[in-house]
């Protein structure tokens, strides 16, 4: 859920824009309804984004009332910035801790520049690629009534799994 404070909610909210339309006769102008037109998702993605890859470290002061920046080269955040405590875990690696299994041996798309695509998936380790034979079901003819017949094909594609 959102609150008037949350980065999200400030994210949709601050940049809202004001949308206008005129009505009238052959277009002209003689009454004008305006509203609040909330960004698009990807607009409002990106800025989380971008607030995230900017987040500051931040820890407890010695009496544990105040939080201040853990490191004094960076500038202090605004409101509008993300502040953390703890370090992200590393998904790349396994950590049972964590519950990640890490990215060893993921299958991945080598021609994504996507979430699935083996540049990002593997982590800078590369990937290897192997043929696989894959057996489906093919030229499938429907009886009446009230089957189905096909035939199996098999056919060889690559597969590549995360170093």
């Amino acid at each position: 859920m959102f609150t008037p404070h949350s980065p999200c909610f400030q994210a949709v909210y601050n940049y809202a824009k004001v949308a206008c339309k005129c009505h009238g006769v052959s277009g002209s102008c003689s009454l004008k309804t305006c509203w609040q037109q909330l960004p698009t998702f990807r607009e409002v993605g990106d800025r989380l984004k971008d607030r995230y890859d900017g987040a500051t470290e931040t820890k407890f002061n010695r009496r544990g009332t105040q939080l201040k920046r853990k490191n004094h080269r960076y500038n202090k955040p605004s409101k509008e910035d993300l502040i953390y405590l703890d370090v992200s875990p590393d998904y790349c690696e396994a950590n049972p801790e964590t519950g990640s299994l890490g990215t060893l041996g993921r299958e991945c798309n080598r021609n994504s520049q996507g979430m699935d695509g083996c540049t990002l998936m593997c982590c800078g380790r590369g990937y290897n690629t192997f043929k696989r034979k894959l057996v489906e079901r093919c030229h499938c003819k429907f009886y009446w009534c009230c089957y189905v017949r096909c035939k199996t094909c098999e056919r060889t594609v690559d597969v590549q799994t995360c170093k």
